[in-house]
């Protein structure tokens, strides 16, 4: 039976020592009886609590950490099916795969350009969270070279990859402390690279044909409280992949199958950069905890980060901007004014646009709680009222001279009712879409 944060909370220490991230310890136990916190989170948690606790606070999807610092991802942690129940957690990582024999130049100058591209999209800088090294030399000496020169690079997440245990060994060995992930190990292979693993502190990924040779794998690492893993279950198409996929969260989550609770690895290669793209984008939607693409296509990872962005933001807790004035370019007291929520896809699409057009201006952004222009408005919360009364208190009338203040297309019905509520000014009305505001600030403005 799942505790209850109230008994979860009389476990820990009530020390309130907020080291964990929570104001509370009751805070931290109503997580830890979401689901959406660790135990190991706590510093000071006794051991007796550990034994109680242990299983019970665990998410059904065991998190993973590869790398360390700044540059650590994390994988699993979900508690849901659906993104709508609560949230997704960790978002899916997403790699390129090099083998150790591209020349040493052209092995540097790939990471460096994979180090170098973000994607920033409203408010958020988006990057590649890992880098896979292959060993398709056979040479042990040149792939921990290779390792050792991506390493220099790279400080984010790392995977070795290679179906000789010694050569795992040899990497694992020059890499200690950078928490590793090798893969991958098979049923041939596991008794070696899970000695490695547990031995350098990496983590391990399991691959195997089907279920029946995967249970065995976890459950003999899971008796030597070995934990650290990956599931890579291999598929003979996208569909039964596809079905893998949600057999193994539906299972952890739903049926209580402790074994199948751990992230899921996928190296993507279908020979095709559009096949390979969409196959890397179903592992996104579809409980992919990391995916490892073949190359690196701009056009693609830009497709891709925008998707898990989407996927991976809470859809109960709108990502949002502060309400305030914000100045685009360099306006003065005779600059135009504008207005929009402050939902951030809202707010970057319009700044983005008024900065395209190259007019300095007044963006009045009040308090919708994060909502979208129409969803605003069909809410009560972006009505000509609150903005004249956003538009007051902020201040703006007593630094500015111009009197004319522009709203979005879409909601020209509150024209009326904010010249009632903004005496002295004129209200225009935009364009519905953002797109068209350069033309609008060109054509009607000026």
């Amino acid at each position: 039976m799942a505790l209850t944060g109230l008994q979860i909370q009389k476990l820990l220490p009530k020390t309130n020592c907020k080291e964990c991230g929570c104001s509370t310890c009751l805070a931290f136990a109503m997580k830890l009886a979401a689901k959406k916190a660790e135990l190991k989170e706590c510093p000071y948690v006794s051991e007796e609590a550990k034994a109680i606790l242990g299983a019970a606070a665990e998410p059904p999807i065991r998190s993973v950490t590869l790398g360390q610092g700044d540059g650590a991802f994390r994988a699993g942690g979900e508690t849901v099916l659906y993104r709508h129940e609560k949230t997704f957690v960790n978002p899916t990582g997403l790699g390129v795969a090099f083998a150790d024999t591209l020349e040493s130049d052209a092995l540097e100058a790939a990471v460096r350009k994979l180090r170098e591209y973000t994607l920033l999209r409203v408010g958020e800088t988006l990057r590649i969270n890992t880098v896979s090294l292959a060993c398709e030399s056979g040479d042990p000496a040149r792939f921990t070279a290779a390792l050792l020169r991506v390493a220099a690079l790279w400080e984010r997440a790392l995977i070795a990859r290679s179906d000789d245990p010694a050569i795992l060994r040899l990497a694992a060995e020059k890499m200690r402390g950078r928490k590793l992930l090798l893969a991958s190990a098979t049923p041939r292979t596991l008794a070696a690279l899970s000695q490695t693993a547990a031995e350098s502190g990496a983590a391990l990924a399991l691959t195997a044909d089907n279920f029946d040779a995967l249970a065995p794998m976890v459950k003999e690492l899971e008796a030597k409280q070995f934990r650290d893993l990956f599931l890579e279950l291999r598929a003979d198409s996208l569909s039964e992949h596809f079905q893998n996929n949600t057999i193994i969260r539906r299972a952890a989550l739903k049926g209580g199958v402790k074994f199948l609770g751990y992230p899921v690895l996928k190296f993507v290669r279908t020979g095709n950069s559009t096949d390979d793209a969409f196959e890397a984008g179903l592992e996104i939607v579809k409980y992919g905890g990391l995916v490892v693409l073949p190359e690196f296509d701009p056009a693609v990872f830009a497709a891709l980060l925008t998707l898990r962005q989407n996927i991976f933001t809470d859809p109960q807790k709108p990502i949002q901007v502060e309400p305030k004035v914000y100045a685009i370019g360099e306006p003065t007291e005779n600059s135009p004014v504008f207005v929009t929520t402050n939902f951030s896809l809202t707010y970057f699409i319009v700044s983005g646009e008024l900065e395209n057009s190259g007019a300095s201006a007044w963006l009045v952004v009040p308090d919708c709680e994060g909502l979208s222009v129409l969803t605003a408005w069909a809410a009560g919360k972006f009505g000509g009222a609150k903005i004249a009364a956003f538009v007051k208190e902020s201040g703006l009338p007593d630094r500015v001279k111009t009197r004319r203040i522009v709203i979005p297309g879409y909601v020209a019905q509150i024209s009326g009712e904010l010249e009632e509520a903004l005496p002295g000014w004129q209200v225009l009305v935009g364009p519905q879409e953002a797109v068209d505001l350069e033309s609008f600030v060109k054509n009607v403005l000026t």
